[in-house]
C-alpha cells in the first residue's frame, strides 16, 4: 500500500474526486477494500456517516479508523472482511459501493461485481476507480513510477465487459486526472438514484 503522501500529491482534494463520482449527501455508501482510508474520511463526511468501511487487512482497517478518527468522520461500521462477503456483511441496501485502486488485483473480479450488485438498492451505483493502462513508468508520483504493474492495468473497456454481465450498466467514465478514470455502473434493473433526486 503507498503511503498517504504520494495520493495526496495524486489528489490533493480526495472530497472533489468523490462528489464527482456522483456521491452526495444523504446518500448510504460502502467503501469497499478501503486501504488505509484516504477515501473514507471524507466519503463519510460527505454522506453524513452513513457509510461502511470494509478491507481484508486488519492493519489497513485500523489505519483508515485512526485517520477517520483524525479527521473528526463518522463511519456506521469498520468491517474486516473478504470484499467478495459484501452483501452477507452489510446489513441494509445501499445507494452506492465505491472500490478505488483495488479492482485490477482482485482475484475473482466477476464474483465481486455480483456481490456488489446484491448490497444495492435498485438504481445503486457501483464505481470502480482504476489506472489507466499505460506503461507504469509513465505514471509517475514524487518523480517515482507508482501504480500497478503495467500488465495488471484495465483499460474502461476492460472493466465494463466484467461488470455488465453481473446485473450493471454502463453509466459514465469519467477522468481523474493525471493518470485514473472512475467507471460507474448502475443496476441494470433501475434508472440511477441520483437521476431521480
Amino acid at each position: 500500500m503507498p503511503d498517504r503522501d504520494w495520493w495526496a500529491a495524486l489528489w490533493p482534494k480526495p472530497e472533489d474526486v468523490l462528489r464527482s463520482l456522483g456521491i452526495r449527501p444523504g446518500m448510504t455508501a460502502v467503501d469497499l477494500c478501503c486501504g488505509d482510508g484516504y477515501f473514507t474520511a471524507p466519503l463519510a463526511k460527505i454522506v453524513g456517516g452513513k457509510l461502511y468501511a470494509l478491507d481484508i487487512d486488519p492493519q489497513m482497517l485500523e489505519q483508515a479508523r485512526a485517520e477517520a478518527a483524525r479527521q473528526g468522520a463518522s463511519v456506521a461500521e469498520w468491517i474486516c472482511a473478504d470484499a467478495r462477503d459484501v452483501a452477507k456483511l452489510i446489513p441494509e441496501r445501499v445507494d452506492y459501493v465505491l472500490i478505488a485502486n483495488t479492482f485490477h488485483g482482485v482475484p475473482d473480479q466477476t464474483g465481486l461485481a455480483q456481490a456488489v450488485a446484491q448490497v444495492l438498492k435498485p438504481g445503486g451505483c457501483f464505481a470502480v476507480v482504476n489506472w489507466h493502462p499505460i506503461p507504469r513508468e509513465q505514471t509517475t508520483v514524487l518523480d517515482q513510477p507508482r501504480g500497478p504493474r503495467t500488465e495488471m492495468r484495465m483499460s474502461p473497456d476492460q472493466v465494463r465487459a466484467i461488470i455488465e454481465p453481473a446485473g450493471f450498466r454502463l453509466l459514465r467514465v469519467i477522468e481523474l486526472p493525471p493518470y485514473h478514470y472512475g467507471a460507474i455502473f448502475v443496476r441494470s434493473d433501475a434508472e440511477p438514484i441520483e437521476s431521480t433526486k
